[in-house]
C-alpha cells in the first residue's frame, strides 16, 4: 500500500496499478491453522499451484478450479456462486514457472526503487491519513487505542484451537452431541467431520454437582473475629470464589472501605477505593440468585456488584434486613459467630460524603476452616481412579480370555497332540448294554434249547 500511494505503480513489472486495481483475496485455514483450499481441502505449500478467483477474491487450488470450472465450463465461484470468466482466474503461486525465481527482472530492484524507512514507521500510524482533527476527536481515538485488542483478536482467531480436549466419561457425559458433523454438512468453511462427538458437560457443573456441604471461614479483624458459613451447595461459584480468595491470601490486611449505620459494610477490595479487586479467575463472574435465600435479617454476607453478572472480589455483610437487594446481589454465606463484632463496626464514624469509616477496619487474616470443593474434587478423583481400575482389570481379564480361546488345545505331546482320538475303553454305558445283549441271547439259546420241533404237544 505504501509503495502503490507513492510511485501509483507495479512494483514487479513497473506499469502503471491504481489502488482499485487491487484485489482483496480471502484465504481459508483449516482446524490446524494451515491455509489450504476450501474445495479439496488440501493445504497449500511451496510446491501448491494457487489460484484466486478476481471477482470474489476467493482462493482454491488450480486442481478444483481445472475440474470443476474450466473443464466442466461452469464459470461460477465454487463458494459463493458469483459469475466469472477465464480472464479472472489469477495465478498466486505456479511451481511450474521458474521466472518467478529471477529476482534480477522486478522493476524495483533494476532501478532500486525503495520507501524511506521513516515514511514506513509514519504511515504505521493510523493518524497519519488523517488530514486534519480537532482536539476532542485526537483524545477520543488516544482512549480508544489503550484498550484497542483487535489484532489480537484476528489471530486468536486464525490461530489454530489450543483447548484441552475433555475425556467424556459417566460422570460428564450428556446426550447431545457437538454438532460438528452437522455443521461440517451443511457449512462449506467447517472441515468435514465423519464421526459423531459426545458433548461434555462443564468441568465446573460436575464438580459442583458433588458439594452438598457448607464451607466455613474466620475473618479476623482489628475489631475481633467474623464467623461465616458459606451456602457452597447453593451458590458453588460465588463460594469457590471467595474460598479461593481467602486461601491466597487475597483479603489479607484489605480494609473495609464502606460503612452505612442500619445498612452494611462493605470491603474486599485490595485498593481500598470500591472500585478494585478481581475474581479467583481474572474476569467476572455471573450471578447464582437462589429463592430459597433473601436479605432478610441480620449478618447476610452478599457479593458487592457494579451491575448484572459483574462479580469480582467485594462483598457486604448486612446490619438489618433489605429484601430490596434480593435477585441483584447474590448471597453467598452468613454470620453465625461474632454478631458483637458487627455491632462495633457500626458504631465506627463515617465520612458523611464517601461513607468511608474513620476508623481505619482492617481484615488482617482469612482462615478458611472447611472447604467442600477440595472434598468434592478427591470424591470425584477417587471414583475416577477407581473406574479406570476397573476398566484395566476387566481388560486384562478380557485378554486372557481371548488368549485361551485363541490358543489350541493340547491332547498329548507328539505328532497329532491337537487331535482328539476316542479312547480304548468303552464308555459305561456301552459295558451295560453289551452285557444286557449277552443275556438276551443266552436266554433265548437256552428256551430254543428246551422247545423241539418234531413234538406239537405244548402248542
Amino acid at each position: 500500500m505504501p509503495w502503490l500511494i507513492k510511485y501509483k505503480t507495479n512494483p514487479i513489472t513497473g506499469k502503471k496499478l491504481k489502488l482499485a486495481n487491487l484485489v482483496r483475496m480471502r484465504f481459508h485455514k483449516n482446524t490446524d491453522g494451515k491455509y489450504h483450499c476450501p474445495v479439496l481441502f488440501k493445504t497449500f505449500n511451496e510446491n501448491s499451484h494457487i489460484v484466486a478467483v478476481g471477482t470474489t477474491g476467493n482462493v482454491f487450488s488450480y486442481q478444483a478450479i481445472e475440474e470443476l470450472n474450466i473443464k466442466t465450463k461452469n464459470w461460477k465461484d465454487l463458494i459463493t456462486d458469483e459469475k466469472f470468466t477465464r480472464a479472472d482466474v489469477i495465478t498466486i503461486q505456479d511451481p511450474t514457472n521458474l521466472d518467478k525465481f529471477n529476482l534480477q527482472s522486478f522493476h524495483h530492484l533494476k532501478h532500486n526503487m525503495k520507501l524511506p524507512d521513516a515514511d514506513l514507521k509514519a504511515k504505521g500510524d493510523p493518524s497519519y491519513y488523517m488530514k486534519s482533527t480537532n482536539a476532542e476527536t485526537t483524545q477520543t481515538l488516544k482512549e480508544l487505542y489503550k484498550g484497542y485488542k483487535g489484532d489480537e483478536l484476528l489471530r486468536s482467531i486464525g490461530a489454530p484451537s489450543t483447548s484441552k480436549q475433555v475425556k467424556v466419561d459417566k460422570y460428564n457425559t450428556t446426550n447431545l452431541s457437538t454438532g460438528e458433523v452437522a455443521a461440517s454438512f451443511t457449512s462449506t468453511a467447517t472441515t468435514p467431520k465423519t464421526q459423531s462427538t459426545v458433548q461434555a458437560r462443564d468441568t465446573d457443573e460436575v464438580r459442583y454437582s458433588y458439594v452438598k456441604t457448607k464451607g466455613y471461614v474466620t475473618l479476623k479483624t482489628n475489631f475481633g473475629r467474623v464467623n461465616l458459613e458459606l451456602h457452597c451447595d447453593v451458590a458453588p461459584k460465588t463460594c469457590e470464589n471467595f474460598i479461593g480468595l481467602c486461601k491466597k491470601g487475597y483479603y489479607n490486611g484489605t480494609s473495609f472501605h464502606r460503612l452505612i449505620r442500619n445498612f452494611m459494610i462493605q470491603g474486599g477490595d485490595p485498593t481500598g477505593t470500591g472500585t478494585g479487586g478481581k475474581s479467583l479467575w481474572g474476569e467476572d463472574f455471573k450471578d447464582e440468585f437462589n429463592t430459597n435465600l433473601s436479605h432478610s435479617e441480620r449478618g447476610i454476607l452478599s457479593m458487592a456488584n457494579a451491575g448484572k453478572n459483574s462479580n469480582k472480589s467485594q462483598f457486604f455483610i448486612t446490619f438489618r434486613s433489605c429484601p430490596h437487594l434480593d435477585r441483584k446481589h447474590t448471597i453467598f454465606g452468613k454470620v453465625v459467630g461474632g454478631i458483637k463484632t458487627l455491632t462495633e463496626f457500626e458504631k465506627i464514624e463515617t465520612d458523611k460524603k464517601t461513607d468511608k469509616p474513620k476508623s481505619k477496619i482492617v481484615l488482617e487474616e482469612a482462615t478458611v476452616f472447611v472447604n467442600p470443593f477440595e472434598e468434592a474434587d478427591q470424591k470425584l478423583a477417587e471414583m475416577r481412579a477407581q473406574d479406570a481400575l476397573d476398566e484395566e482389570n476387566q481388560a486384562k481379564t478380557l485378554q486372557i480370555k481371548a488368549e485361551k480361546l485363541a490358543a489350541p488345545k493340547e491332547y498329548r505331546s507328539g505328532v497329532g497332540k491337537f487331535v482328539k482320538v476316542a479312547t480304548t475303553a468303552p464308555p459305561a454305558a456301552a459295558v451295560t448294554s453289551q452285557a444286557s445283549t449277552q443275556k438276551y441271547v443266552k436266554n433265548e439259546a437256552a428256551s430254543s434249547s428246551k422247545l423241539k420241533m418234531n413234538n406239537f404237544g405244548g402248542w
